[in-house]
């Protein structure tokens, strides 16, 4: 009989990919005072915690064993859903296998570097195109540029260093970078700089409408942005643990 299978009788395929997702770091083991803080949180941003999948980072943890099931628990009663643990020891580990839940070893520490804002420019029409960046200044080497509209579904992603978008993003519609996202055009969908942690990455774009923002995993949604910040041309910078959006207008 023959190994090979045809394409059409195949049930699935693996295909790499890079999904955005949300980092729960844990500076307590306790599950009730994770639950305290999660119900403050809950009362402040509830569209949130509508069935949103979580990596719990337990990598400032110095403890060999945690509550990891309760912890999840609390997760769960509170509408979150943990979907891995990142680092912590070997029986952490197991733990978190044993729950089914996935395990990711802790990140490396990133290399610093600088970042600068590309200066604006006006946008022309043009064919959808995209070309590797040969380190023009201002933007990381490895980076992507795109040109044209960024439309809805569709996910353009940088995985080693920035994004340039000469056109707009629409809502429904998501770029990706490790390092700085820019945007030369209105910005309505999903924008994540520093998907890898990068801490000194940002968010450039001409017209601030997003959906979501995010920097090395901390993130804005359109209702916790001030709405004066909205349709202005703006940068998104890390400042300290929480986002600051300025005007550049």
């Amino acid at each position: 009989m023959s190994l090979k299978m045809d394409r059409d009788s195949m049930a699935f395929t693996f295909k790499g990919g890079m999904l955005p997702m949300t980092v729960m770091e844990l500076a307590s083991a306790d599950p009730e005072q994770i639950r305290d803080q999660l119900a403050g949180k809950l009362s402040q941003s509830p569209a949130f915690f509508q069935h949103t999948p979580v990596v719990l980072s337990v990598e400032k943890l110095d403890e060999p064993h945690l509550a990891l099931e309760r912890i999840c628990a609390v997760c769960r009663a509170h509408k979150l859903l943990p979907v891995a643990v990142r680092g912590g020891a070997e029986p952490v580990k197991q733990s978190a296998w044993a729950l089914g839940l996935g395990w990711f070893p802790p990140l490396e520490a990133n290399r610093p570097r600088a970042l600068e804002s590309v200066p604006s420019m006006d946008i022309e029409e043009s064919a959808e195109e995209e070309v590797a960046l040969a380190s023009p200044p201002g933007v990381a080497s490895g980076g992507r540029i795109f040109r044209g509209t960024v439309r809805s579904g569709q996910q353009i992603t940088a995985p080693e260093g920035d994004l340039v978008v000469v056109g707009a993003v629409n809502a429904g519609a998501e770029v990706l970078a490790a390092g700085s996202v820019h945007v030369y055009g209105a910005l309505r969908g999903r924008a994540l700089a520093g998907i890898h942690g990068d801490p000194l990455a940002g968010i450039f774009c001409r017209e601030l409408h997003a959906e979501l923002l995010s920097v090395a995993g901390n993130y804005k949604r359109l209702e916790d942005i001030d709405p004066r910040l909205l349709g202005v041309m703006v940068q998104v910078r890390l400042e300290g643990d929480q986002l600051g959006i300025t005007s550049l207008a």
